[in-house]
């Protein structure tokens, strides 16, 4: 995300989030003598988001809750403040790797992580799109998208891409699949090389990167197919369309026992005991998405499969009488 796209964004995001009021009376709203909003959607100075988490309430907006909802597994950290937030959503993505894709000095993002500065708006956005790929998301949660044109069509890309996960699993495979090292020194693309590394037929092959194509999480270039976005699960999908992308994989896994680790465990514990695995199953798959994260795509050679599952498999309380 270039400089000249964030700050267009930051003006934006602004303008929405004053809504009907004038200027003036939104700067007021926000204790400012000073037409403060007029700088801000003039690109003249921008406000930090611990501004507007401040001030959300008066605006009608629940920041914190936004910033929650848009990246779950780093929600425990807003409450540390900005830059122990933007530290979770980088993960093991190095300070290096975040400066590059964000286009600002190593120095700075290691001010931003520690917390000893906090990033304006336009920085911000390009810190997070640096740590995740999808700004858009947490704008959307902010104010309507339609609202931020520099990000609505490519948040409306973005919505399209994620339906392909749910109308063509495989595609979650695919996709990484195109990043690893082996494909990527392929001559030009090949489907019956794709398929025998999957160990699917050469028809789904097809039919699914036609989907990522058209969806544009992916495009030609030359002979080979590079990723073009990518893909994330719609968190906001139904619980059915949810519940049968967890089903594809779940038998997946069950269909290949035996050819990576697989261990189960039934047991009898306290309820709060369960509960303490839950978080440790949490904790592992937080870590994991970490890993994967840093994992740089030219260096990868492996496309992996992780299901866990934890459920209560009897429950006693109807037999305590």
């Amino acid at each position: 995300m270039d400089a000249e796209l964030a700050r267009a964004a930051a003006s934006q995001l602004v303008r929405a989030l004053r809504g009907k009021r004038s200027q003036v009376a939104f700067s007021r709203r926000l204790s400012f003598r000073s037409n403060v909003a007029a700088d801000w959607e003039n690109g003249r100075r921008y406000p930090r988001l611990s501004l507007l988490m401040a001030f959300g309430p008066r605006l009608g907006v629940d920041v914190s809750g936004a910033m929650g909802r848009f990246h779950p597994p780093a929600a425990p950290a807003i409450v540390e403040g900005i830059g122990p937030w933007l530290s979770a959503l980088a993960g093991r993505t190095t300070q290096i790797a975040l400066a590059e894709r964000a286009d600002v000095s190593r120095h700075q993002v290691g001010r931003w992580l520690s917390g000893k500065a906090e990033p304006r708006l336009p920085e911000l956005l390009q810190l997070v799109e640096a740590a995740t790929g999808r700004v858009h998301d947490l704008v959307a949660e902010l104010v309507p998208i339609t609202d931020v044109p520099a990000l609505a069509a490519r948040h409306a890309a973005a919505l399209r891409a994620r339906r392909t996960v749910f109308d063509h699993p495989w595609a979650a495979a695919l996709l990484p699949l195109l990043e690893t090292a082996p494909y990527r020194e392929l001559p030009q693309h090949d489907d019956a090389w794709v398929a025998e590394r999957l160990g699917i037929s050469e028809g789904i092959v097809a039919e699914t990167r036609e989907a990522l194509v058209q969806s544009g999480a992916a495009r030609w270039k030359g002979a080979r197919l590079v990723v073009d976005g990518g893909l994330t699960i719609d968190t906001r999908a139904s619980v059915s369309d949810k519940n049968r992308l967890r089903r594809f994989w779940a038998d997946r896994g069950a269909e290949r026992v035996g050819d990576g680790l697989t261990a189960f465990n039934v047991f009898a514990v306290p309820r709060d005991d369960l509960e303490r695995i839950k978080a440790l199953q949490l904790k592992f798959f937080r870590e994991m998405r970490s890993l994967v994260a840093a994992a740089e795509p030219a260096a990868s050679d492996a496309v992996g499969l992780v299901v866990v599952q934890i459920l209560e498999l009897a429950s006693l309380d109807e037999c305590a009488d």
